[in-house]
């Protein structure tokens, strides 16, 4: 019989669950400001967990740097705090990666923006030379 998520997914799912809430009430420090989890990958052998965040009001690489240098110096705690909330028998060595999907998104959504304001510009000025 298939399953309909892997083992894999459903464990990746719960960790960026209880990886959001204790990088929202449990890291303080300002220099990582407001984490947000947007994936979690983990590899097959649940060694291993790719986190993807990003970084509210962190424009800057460097900002974006630090926040991650934080956060990997944070790992042992944030992997002990994971693992009194996931029960697991080998809690996976996590690895925060900067996600940008958010910001080409937006880069994205704006060369749409300017595209559709040209076509009507071209459209308007069109139409008003024939009248």
């Amino acid at each position: 019989m298939n399953r309909e998520f892997s083992r894999t997914d459903r464990v990746a799912e719960q960790l960026q669950r209880e990886l959001a809430l204790i990088l929202q009430r449990e890291i303080k420090d300002p220099r990582v400001g407001m984490p947000t989890v947007l994936a979690v990958e983990i590899t097959r052998d649940l060694q291993h967990a790719k986190v993807f965040v990003s970084f509210l009001g962190k424009d800057e690489p460097e900002e974006i740097t630090e926040a991650l240098r934080v956060l990997e110096k944070a790992e042992g705690f944030i992997r002990t705090t994971l693992a009194s909330k996931v029960r697991m028998r080998v809690m996976p060595q996590l690895h925060f990666k900067h996600d940008t999907s958010i910001v080409r998104g937006q880069v994205m959504s704006s060369l749409i923006d300017k595209a559709r304001s040209k076509d009507t510009d071209v459209n308007n000025n069109g139409t008003d030379e024939n009248e």
